[in-house]
């Protein structure tokens, strides 16, 4: 099939969407008012509350919220065809996604900035709070763990990649001290100083690759894992106007960029998706994502439809730094509508290369040899990039081989298939970055609401011991499972962690709305609700059943250890969010028959 054909039609289905189905959300659901005042004005601290322009913020936000899940995993589900990821992609993205985290962040900024856990305790009670925080702190530590272990196998043995991720972050603080102390409120000249420098990085980064610097560049697994940490944790730290938000509004810039040339590249080469529209594997038997299309397609795509990761940066860095109100529209359900947009646009660049190559990719040499494919392209593609690419797993190579594919035939471009595979290899692991600075913030301000039930400055987001102990432990967290894990062991946890914490979100909302007598809305988040549980515990059985368990008490004793993680860590989230979404649907029943919220009856007799 053309590729014209999808991309035209899912640009206007999500333009649509956001015309008409945001403004609905925006006007009768949450009843958005600049009449408010955000807490960013309220709490002002110029440390984590801090208002800032509404294009920062959202590039801010689309930076955090756009990791490697709209890259990868709609690559991998590719095993599939290509017919369902795009249609849970466009559908998802619009129905379920973006309202999700549009109604995060409404509710968090509605609530002082507060945590998903503490509105989760605020809105259904003390035991769904308490549980909803140990729950999220589970899930956000294997979510950066997730996201983690797939930058580091992008930048590995990669000079010219970590020089230009590298160079984002000093290039990042020199546009925030241009636009707050040398020049104040000069956003335009810091971003077009900051673009030209992060273009000039980009091109310097081939001559470095090149250079007798490139040893001193070329990073370990390991070392890389260490570097991940120290940047995260300063990021954790520092001032977020400082290191945050600039490299992250800079790195939005790059990432809607390619998009939108992504985009035009298809419109305008209009490559034929190879890959048939549903494969032999819908059924099972698939040598990348193992079960069949239902379950497994859904968490694997994951973050291009929903994800339950943006929900903790809606309620942690965001609603800190809402202006007012009406930009919770552009920035929660137009960014997330952006992501949907990214995973469309990788679905038809790996489904560009013909099947042969795909899965010999993403497929392991042995395994290959049993599946009856031969490679077409590859061969040359591999000569032309200047790598060999066979047997990389984890779908970020394909990605960018198919990327690549697509750039170098636009005019102009032949024969510069080579800078386009490392410039994609470099786009995704900046994509990643950008989710752990944020991530690991926002799990810090977890740790210290959690911690602060037993000592209360720690639950203080400005104290400074407090903030580098809550960092320290979810670094030493994240970073110990890409220590010891893998794309293999990681990602299918990743996936049902990240659809867990999309369902509990949405069971907050729909108690927000229900609480507040907007019942007759609440079909908003419980649809999407009752489809995501559903889905994903359902993943999370099978994956336990015939994934984990055999793994943790097979023959491979290297891999008992791994299996016995992954199989207590997901039994563990999955009665976790069981217990969530009971206490929510009693709370539901309650105050639908009474038309009370109990709780806050019991809170204004006793203020």
């Amino acid at each position: 099939m053309p590729a014209a054909y999808v991309i035209l039609p899912a640009l206007a289905a999500l333009l649509l969407a956001y015309r008409f189905y945001s403004a609905f959300l925006a006007a009768k659901v949450m009843v958005l008012d600049d009449r408010r005042i955000t807490p960013a004005h309220t709490l002002r601290d110029g440390h984590n509350y801090h208002p800032t322009n509404k294009w920062v913020l959202f590039g801010h936000h689309f930076a955090a919220i756009a990791g490697p899940g709209p890259l990868i995993g709609p690559v991998l589900a590719l095993q599939f065809g290509f017919a369902p990821g795009l249609l849970w992609l466009v559908a998802g993205v619009c129905l379920a996604g973006a309202v999700h985290d549009m109604m995060a962040l409404w509710a968090s900024t509605r609530r002082g900035g507060k945590s998903l856990a503490e509105i989760a305790r605020m809105e259904i009670g003390p035991v769904a709070g308490f549980t909803a925080a140990i729950a999220i702190l589970f899930i956000v530590v294997i979510a950066l763990a997730g996201v983690g272990v797939a930058f580091v196998n992008a930048l590995a043995e990669s000079p010219w990649g970590v020089f230009t991720i590298a160079i984002t972050i000093p290039l990042a603080m020199l546009m925030s001290l241009y636009m707050h102390k040398l020049r104040p409120g000069k956003i335009r000249e810091a971003t077009i100083l900051g673009l030209i420098g992060l273009l000039l990085a980009v091109i310097a980064g081939r001559w470095v690759a090149e250079s007798s610097l490139a040893p001193y560049l070329t990073l370990s697994r390991q070392e890389l894992v260490i570097a991940l940490g120290i940047y995260g944790f300063f990021a954790s730290v520092l001032p977020v106007w400082l290191l945050l938000a600039p490299r992250d509004y800079l790195s939005a810039f790059m990432k809607i960029g390619v998009v939108g040339f992504l985009v035009i590249g298809v419109i305008i080469v209009n490559p034929t998706m190879q890959m048939p529209a549903f494969t032999q594997y819908v059924n099972g038997g698939g040598p990348i994502v193992p079960g069949a299309l239902f379950p497994f397609a859904f968490i694997t795509i994951a973050c291009g439809a929903i994800s339950g990761f943006h929900s903790l940066v809606g309620t942690g860095t965001t609603p800190k730094m809402i202006d007012r109100e009406s930009h919770i529209r552009p920035i929660g359900y137009g960014a997330m509508l952006m992501e949907g947009l990214v995973g469309v646009t990788a679905l038809i660049a790996a489904a560009s290369l013909n099947p042969g190559d795909y899965f010999a990719i993403n497929t392991p040499p042995a395994v290959y040899a049993t599946l009856g494919h031969v490679p077409v392209e590859l061969p040359g593609m591999e000569a032309a990039v200047g790598e060999t690419v066979t047997g990389r797993t984890g779908g970020a190579v394909s990605l960018a081989l198919g990327m690549a594919h697509i750039f170098s035939r636009l005019p102009g471009m032949a024969g510069l298939m080579d800078y386009w595979y490392h410039f994609a290899i470099m786009f995704e692991a900046l994509f990643i970055l950008t989710v752990i600075d944020a991530g690991t913030r926002v799990g810090r301000f977890i740790v210290g609401e959690f911690l602060g039930r037993v000592y209360a400055p720690l639950a203080k987001p400005n104290w400074l011991p407090g903030a580098m102990l809550t960092t320290t432990i979810v670094v030493v967290s994240w970073a110990a499972f890409i220590w010891t894990g893998n794309i293999s062991t990681i990602w299918p946890m990743f996936g049902i962690a990240n659809q867990l914490l999309a369902a509990v979100a949405l069971a907050i909302g729909t108690t927000i709305l229900i609480n507040m007598g907007r019942a007759r809305y609440a079909w908003v988040t419980i649809v999407p609700m009752t489809f995501l549980s559903v889905t994903t515990l359902t993943a999370g059985f099978l994956s336990v059943k015939n994934n984990f368990l055999p793994m943790a008490t097979g023959p491979n004793e290297a891999l008992h250890f791994q299996g016995m993680v992954n199989t207590t860590l997901t039994i563990t989230m999955m009665v976790l969010v069981v217990i969530i979404l009971g206490a929510a649907v009693r709370k539901w029943i309650t105050v639908g028959k009474t038309g009370v919220d109990p709780d806050l009856v019991a809170t204004t007799a006793t203020s």
